[in-house]
């Protein structure tokens, strides 16, 4: 979303990132409450991965300022890469018993996905979702809790960004950019659980192979 926002409205980097992160709470407010509503949202696993990423992202913000944005970007697709590819080989675990990942397993995988997102601007749903598919979360569960846990990486990025930005010249943007975000979203999320799951998880790990794959190639 960062890169729509600088190639073709021309914003400066700081300014899109303030407008992607606040759409990213819209959008996890509106599909996690979707999804809750469906009773595919675990909301005790999502609230303690939200809890590493909540404290990551507002060191994302100020590491933005300190790492090569290159550099995060590149460690960024290769962990979505390698996710990917894990996703679609992994075997079919339905008929085994689900182990759910650990509360300090949990914390660590949001607060370095936290970190990678705030710095980077990417979804926290490119990064978490297919990292909670591979360790056996189901596909629409997953895709409720990450957007629960956007909404926590969400606010402190955009807050952060939002300070650095000339707000005259996001001002205007930022209330079409979110209604039209919402509205997209909510649409998706009331849908997505009507999806086969097996459909979805395959989707899911093509998606970020070939994303992974474009962005490495392409820079």
């Amino acid at each position: 979303m960062p890169i729509f926002y600088v190639s073709v409205l021309h914003l400066g980097t700081v300014e899109a990132l303030a407008l992607s992160f606040a759409a990213f709470i819209v959008s996890g407010v509106l599909g996690s409450f979707n999804y809750y509503r469906h009773r595919l949202l675990n909301l005790k696993l999502a609230s303690i991965l939200s809890i590493g990423s909540f404290l990551a992202s507002f060191l994302g913000v100020k590491a933005n300022l300190l790492i090569p944005e290159n550099l995060m970007r590149i460690i960024l697709y290769c962990v979505v890469l390698l996710s990917g590819i894990m996703i679609l080989f992994r075997k079919d675990t339905a008929k085994v018993q689900r182990k759910t990942p650990g509360n300090a397993t949990l914390i660590s995988i949001g607060f370095v996905t936290g970190f990678i997102c705030a710095v980077t601007g990417a979804g926290g749903p490119i990064i978490v979702l297919p990292i909670l598919i591979m360790l056996g979360i189901p596909a629409h569960e997953a895709v409720a809790i990450s957007l629960f846990n956007s909404i926590f990486i969400g606010i402190p990025s955009a807050t952060g960004y939002i300070m650095n930005s000339d707000l005259k010249i996001i001002g205007a943007i930022i209330p079409v950019a979110l209604v039209a975000h919402g509205v997209g979203v909510y649409i998706g999320s009331k849908n997505g659980q009507r999806l086969n799951q097996k459909i979805l998880k395959q989707a899911v790990a093509i998606f970020s192979i070939l994303i992974a794959v474009f962005k490495l190639v392409t820079g």
